[in-house]
């Protein structure tokens, strides 16, 4: 009877990971493809670092909070910013130079990692978002699989079939046993006098 009552309750704990595993990774893509890729939360943006130009202040493979909006002619010498380039991909770097003149303001930005400033200036209409500070080393791996194709078999559909199984399973042993109680309160007495 003792392992019966484990046996339950493992399968109370599997299930219920299973279905917040569901429910995350469901939040999670549809987050993304309401944003337009990155979830917000509270008015920050969660972003996936994949490269290690900002170790080892941000790790590859964390995912990181910005605040996107605001003046962005505010930054200044070792504020981290996340900006869009020429061909449409986001870096996030230190700006290690603040340059002001007519056509308006520019940062020179480096990452922590990387031996040289990077090549090009950035000007502030392409600043997306400040970075906070915080930061979730490794999730990012995990995010990035989420919204891919495969991640979103894997993690919406696997969890969802094996907890489809297991209310099956606990159907069946249900009424197995309604089955077995019935038999057995259907089963004449036996008859000592004969």
């Amino acid at each position: 009877m003792k392992k019966n009552k484990v046996w339950v309750w493992v399968n109370r704990i599997v299930t219920t990971l299973l279905f917040v595993l569901l429910l995350s990774v469901a939040t999670l893509v549809i987050a993304s493809r309401i944003s337009g890729g990155e979830p917000s939360l509270f008015g920050y943006q969660l972003k996936t670092v994949l490269s290690g130009s900002m170790e080892p202040s941000i790790k590859t493979g964390s995912i990181i909070a910005v605040k996107p909006g605001g003046d962005m002619t505010r930054f200044q010498e070792n504020d981290v910013i996340t900006y869009r380039t020429e061909d449409g991909k986001l870096i996030t770097h230190r700006i290690i130079e603040v340059i002001t003149n007519e056509s308006g303001t520019m940062y020179r930005t480096k990452g922590d990692n990387n031996e040289t400033a990077d090549n090009e200036l950035v000007l502030s209409p392409n600043i997306v978002a400040e970075y906070t500070g915080f930061t979730i080393p490794f999730v990012g791996y995990f995010s990035e699989f989420a919204k891919s194709k495969n991640g979103n078999l894997f993690l919406l559909i696997i969890p969802g079939i094996l907890i489809f199984v297991g209310a099956m399973i606990s159907m069946w042993r249900t009424v197995t046993k309604l089955e077995k109680q019935q038999k057995n309160s259907q089963t004449p007495p036996i008859d000592e006098a004969s």
